[in-house]
């Protein structure tokens, strides 16, 4: 029999995780990360589940570690002018790293998660794909898992129908997070407020200007990690006519028309490739520059750490800093940091 450690986060998805390995015949534990102060609630619901489900509890103080692997990086992105992912990060390096080695290290053999997503092997191969609730589909953010990472992990929630299926099971076990609304928010801004959190944690803003393509300068803004590509609203500037961030040069912040905001050719830097080390040559993929977004058909062209895209039609707001994923229908091909767009005559 298997031991699985299950990464419980205090809400339904994690708990039935639980219930259904439980139901599959492993030998189940729970455990949680203490990532930040204010955790403290999330990490009681955890406990309270593991107590109900009567399996053991496990509680990780990590709050350096994640100061370290996730929060830093989070806040360098701002100050080089791009829009970070922290979920992406923060799966990679605690979820499925310290986590899974602390899983390992205390004798499990896998981990598991409630996230939305399978994984199956071909050919020695560890690939991942999307859940069987497709309006649930997580693998945007589990798009950097390495084949070591994803050779001992679980994904039970893959193959169930749908949410209210997940509810159902919590309910039939007696949860009282059964009814639990999910987590929208990033876990450490629950908020949304970037920029406060920014500032509270010893960012000073980068004064510039407000510019327009060409060099004018405009204005003053507040400080440029205040802005994101195609953002609109909060500007605190009029120019007669619906303006939106086409993105940043230095700490100057670039106005413009919507039309400026379409791009077809975008750097990916810092891939990992799922299927394979890297393809041999160019690849018609289906990618994803957002969680939100919708799939777009695009040329995958390998490079040297990265990938470029060229796609079949122009994508509006490419973001520096959050994370290119592509597919090849359901199955994760990879994904990356986006870089930069590039204009059709550059190379």
């Amino acid at each position: 029999m298997k031991k699985v450690l299950v990464a419980l986060s205090g809400g339904v998805d994690s708990a039935c995780a639980c219930i259904l390995l439980q139901k599959q015949g492993y030998e189940v534990a729970g455990a949680t990360m203490l990532l930040r102060d204010g955790g403290e609630a999330e990490a009681e619901d955890a406990r309270l589940a593991a107590r109900q489900l009567g399996i053991p509890f496990y509680l990780f103080e990590l709050k350096d570690e994640f100061q370290k692997n996730v929060i830093a990086p989070f806040a360098e992105v701002y100050r080089s002018g791009g829009t970070p992912n922290p979920c992406v990060v923060c799966n990679r390096t605690m979820k499925f790293g310290i986590f899974l080695e602390k899983a390992l290290t205390l004798g499990y053999d896998a981990i598991a998660t409630g996230h939305y997503a399978k994984i199956f092997e071909r050919e020695g191969r560890y690939l991942l794909s999307g859940a069987d609730d497709r309006a649930k589909d997580q693998t945007y953010v589990l798009c950097m898992l390495n084949q070591y990472q994803l050779a001992h992990t679980l994904f039970p929630l893959g193959d169930v129908r749908n949410k209210a299926q997940v509810r159902e099971l919590a309910v039939q076990a007696g949860l009282q997070l059964a009814g639990k609304h999910d987590s929208q928010d990033i876990c450490f801004v629950p908020d949304g407020d970037y920029m406060g959190y920014l500032t509270a944690h010893g960012l000073t803003p980068q004064r510039g200007n407000y510019i327009l393509s060409d060099g004018t300068v405009l204005a003053p803004h507040k400080g440029m990690e205040a802005y994101t590509t195609g953002q609109r609203r909060g500007l605190g500037i009029a120019l007669g006519e619906r303006t939106y961030v086409l993105g940043k040069r230095g700490t100057d912040v670039v106005l413009g028309a919507e039309e400026a905001l379409y791009a077809r050719r975008v750097l990916v830097r810092g891939v990992n490739y799922i299927p394979f080390d890297r393809p041999p040559q160019p690849i018609r993929v289906q990618a994803k520059l957002r969680y939100t977004t919708k799939f777009a058909d695009a040329l995958l062209t390998p490079a040297e750490d990265g990938c470029e895209l060229l796609f079949d039609a122009p994508q509006r707001a490419v973001t520096p800093g959050q994370t290119a994923v592509f597919y090849d229908g359901d199955l994760v091909i990879g994904g990356g940091t986006i870089e930069k767009t590039l204009t059709e005559e550059e190379t």
